[in-house]
């Protein structure tokens, strides 16, 4: 739990400081790093949804791939 909030707490002084450096507001940068970890959590949730998909149809035999999904499977 300690690493999980010491990654978050990095997680908000960087994108504070990267939006304090090209804006120079403090008004801004707090408000990207309170949305942006918010955004970065939806994608993550997304991202781990068509990575479990991906996995699962690896991980299907060939036989079972539908013909039309060759090109899709082999990309």
């Amino acid at each position: 739990m300690l690493k999980t909030l010491t990654f978050t707490l990095m997680h908000f002084c960087i994108a504070f400081g990267v939006t304090y450096a090209l804006t120079g507001s403090v008004a801004a940068s707090g408000l990207v790093a309170a949305i942006e970890p918010l955004c970065n959590s939806v994608g993550f949730y997304f991202h781990e949804k068509i990575w479990q998909r991906f996995e699962r149809n690896r991980k299907q035999p060939a036989a079972q791939r539908p013909k039309h999904a060759w090109l899709h499977h082999h990309a």
